[in-house]
Formats: C-alpha cells, sequence, structure tokens
C-alpha cells in the first residue's frame, strides 16, 4: 500500500510556528485556523486577513495561439480583454459540465495566465494543454506562490510595501513585475471573501518573506493571518460558489448562477453546442441562497424539502459570523427557486424551517 504525504507549501513553518491547526485540503496540509474562525472571519469584514493559498494552481498559456486557445477553453469571452484585465470562467466539458472555475489574466498581447483551484490542478493542466494550438501551456503552480490579502484596510496596508500607485489597478485587473517588500511579483485586485482585496504572486522562496513583513505593517492596522475555515464562512457568506460542493463536472453554468459567463454569440468553445441545447429546453433545476428561520445549521448534503418532498440537497451551509444568522446554497427543482418561498433542511432527521433569499448574503458596502 503506498502512503501519500500531504504538500506543504513554503509557508508551512511559519504557520507551525504561528500556532496554526492544520488539515489536509486537495493534497495539502494548510492551516484552518490560528486563533477562531470567527475572529479572523470578522477581522476580513472590519480590518484585513492575509491568507496563504499556495496550494492553488498557476498556469500560463504564451504564443501565437494563446488568445485561439483560450476562447476554445472557456465559454466566457476573453477577446475583449486588455492587457492588464482579467475575468471569471468556467472552464467545461463537451457536455457542459464545469471542469473547474477559474480566473483568466490577459498579461500581454500573447501570454495569458490562469489561477485554478488546488484539487484541479493536474486535470487543468492536463486539459489545458491537450486543447492549445500554437502557443504553449506552462505549469507554473511549483515555481509560484500565492498570498491573499483582504479587508477594507488591505490597500493601506499593501501600499506601504510597493511602490506602485494601488489606486490605479481597478478590480479584476492584474500588474506584472510589481515590487512589494523587495520582491517581485505579479499583483491582481481579487479575491474570495467578498471584500476588496488582492493576490500576491511571488517566487516560492520568496513568500516567507513577503508573509512577514505584510503581517508586520498589517497587524498595526488590526489584520491578522486567516486560515481555510474563515475563508470557507467568507466565500459563503459572499455567496462564491466553491468547486467539488457547489460546481462539479455533473453541474453546467446554466444550473449555477453563471449563465452570465457563458457568451454564446462569441463563437465556438468546448461545450458551446451542450449548453446552446439546454438553454434551449431550459434547465430542470437552478442554484439558491437560502436563510435559516429555526435554530439549526444547515452542512453539505443535507436533504431539501418543500411541501413533504424532496426538492433538492445542500452543497455548501454553515453559520454566517458576520451575518449573524445560518445560511447555505444549493440546488432545488426549478419552479421553486424564487426569493421567499418556504423551505426545510433535515437536519439529523428532523425538519427545520428556511426560506430562500437573494444572494449574496453579504454585500460589502462602497463608497
Amino acid at each position: 500500500m503506498v502512503t501519500t504525504h500531504p504538500k506543504h507549501t513554503s509557508l508551512f513553518a511559519l504557520h507551525r510556528a504561528a500556532g496554526a491547526r492544520m488539515i489536509e485540503f486537495g493534497g495539502w496540509e494548510m492551516p484552518v485556523q490560528y486563533t477562531s474562525i470567527v475572529e479572523e472571519h470578522r477581522s476580513v469584514r472590519t480590518a484585513a486577513g492575509l491568507f496563504d493559498v499556495s496550494h492553488m494552481g498557476e498556469i500560463e498559456i504564451t504564443g501565437p495561439g494563446a488568445l485561439e486557445s483560450v476562447q476554445r477553453l472557456i465559454p466566457n469571452d476573453a477577446s475583449r480583454l486588455a492587457v492588464g484585465q482579467g475575468l471569471y470562467s468556467p472552464m467545461c466539458t463537451p457536455t457542459g459540465g464545469i471542469i473547474d472555475d477559474l480566473t483568466v489574466f490577459r498579461l500581454g498581447d500573447q501570454r495569458f495566465y490562469f489561477v485554478v483551484n488546488a484539487a484541479r490542478v493536474e486535470v487543468d493542466f492536463k486539459w489545458i494543454a491537450e486543447h492549445t494550438r500554437n502557443a504553449v501551456a506552462d505549469n507554473r503552480s511549483a515555481d509560484l506562490a500565492l498570498l491573499a490579502l483582504q479587508g477594507p484596510r488591505a490597500a493601506e496596508i499593501l501600499q506601504a510595501l510597493t511602490p506602485a500607485d494601488l489606486s490605479a489597478l481597478a478590480y479584476f485587473h492584474a500588474a506584472d513585475g510589481v515590487t512589494v517588500a523587495s520582491r517581485r511579483c505579479l499583483l491582481s485586485r481579487t479575491g474570495y471573501t467578498g471584500e476588496d482585496g488582492f493576490e500576491i504572486a511571488c517566487a516560492w522562496d520568496d513568500a516567507p518573506a513577503l508573509w512577514t513583513a505584510l503581517l508586520e505593517v498589517g497587524r498595526r492596522h488590526g489584520a491578522v493571518p486567516v486560515g481555510l475555515g474563515a475563508r470557507d464562512t467568507l466565500r459563503l457568506e459572499a455567496g462564491y460558489m466553491l468547486y467539488g460542493n457547489d460546481i462539479d463536472e455533473t453541474t453546467s453554468p446554466l444550473e449555477a448562477p453563471l449563465a452570465w459567463t457563458v457568451k454564446i454569440e462569441k463563437g465556438d468553445f468546448i461545450g458551446r453546442d451542450a449548453l446552446l441545447a439546454q438553454k434551449a429546453r431550459g434547465v430542470d433545476r437552478k442554484f439558491a441562497g437560502f436563510e435559516m428561520i429555526d435554530r439549526a445549521i444547515p452542512r453539505q448534503g443535507y436533504e431539501l424539502q418543500a411541501d413533504g418532498r424532496r426538492v433538492g440537497r445542500v452543497t455548501s451551509g454553515t453559520f454566517g459570523p458576520w451575518v449573524n444568522k445560518s445560511i447555505g446554497m444549493g440546488y432545488v427543482q426549478r419552479a421553486m427557486g424564487q426569493p421567499g418561498a418556504p423551505l426545510h433542511v433535515e437536519v439529523r432527521g428532523r425538519l427545520h424551517t428556511a426560506r430562500i433569499v437573494k444572494l449574496p448574503f453579504y454585500r460589502r458596502a462602497t463608497s
């Protein structure tokens, strides 16, 4: 019997020294929390939090056929991207199922940069390489570390460590070759928390020094290190889906709330015919958010019922520390997915009352 050991990011020793509780996630040993999930969650909502997301993957496509290859791979339209601009998109199978959801940035006329989910790196890279034409796909995941600084004070903290004008970096834009704490980085204004923030890619061995510098400045502004536990509660409050829970190869972008990413009019892409057919006949189920009325916490896999019959299942659920209520998401029959519709969640054999609500559960205030 072959025993496989979880991989470690270059920040592993710092996590252990900080007293983080570690868990296995996607083949990696990662910090789930440092103090408490609730405390870390609230710090991100009020000040800032620093995440190690180096387990995620980075893949580049370069060459004359880079744009054509990206257009083939995703249903969203990369042709509209200026250099430095990015977009979010699923990547689909020929039958319309979601291989992964990812972000894509155009870093040059013939250079595109994908950030993909940790558990899907090998699958994604194989798929991307197989469908790249007149260009080169390069899996840079082993070379790059990725940190995420998130929260209303993230820009103030990061600005203290870089000469770049962060006010000029718009949401879902990226800049390569930015110096942060004397390290060369690829900086994007993106995140997974519902807050303003940045994802910072750097050389694998530069991450410990960068992490230390960000925390040294950040603590003066209320920032704390944050683990995967609060990352999950933050993304759920923001209505963001998690691959493997809420979407996978058995779900299509038209069932998930991702129809806006499917640009049929752009021309051919993998899965286009299947999605066109599904759009014509309509979907049988839809993705919905719900909040508990009874005191109970929904969890993945719990059954959803209405009028005494099964109508779906929970794909993600938890107690939202900021919204201060138990919340969840899942697929339900199309006819009953309207906000306000009554719902029951079966928790340990008992039915608890809930209602469907419009996503997201939390939206940050913008000036």
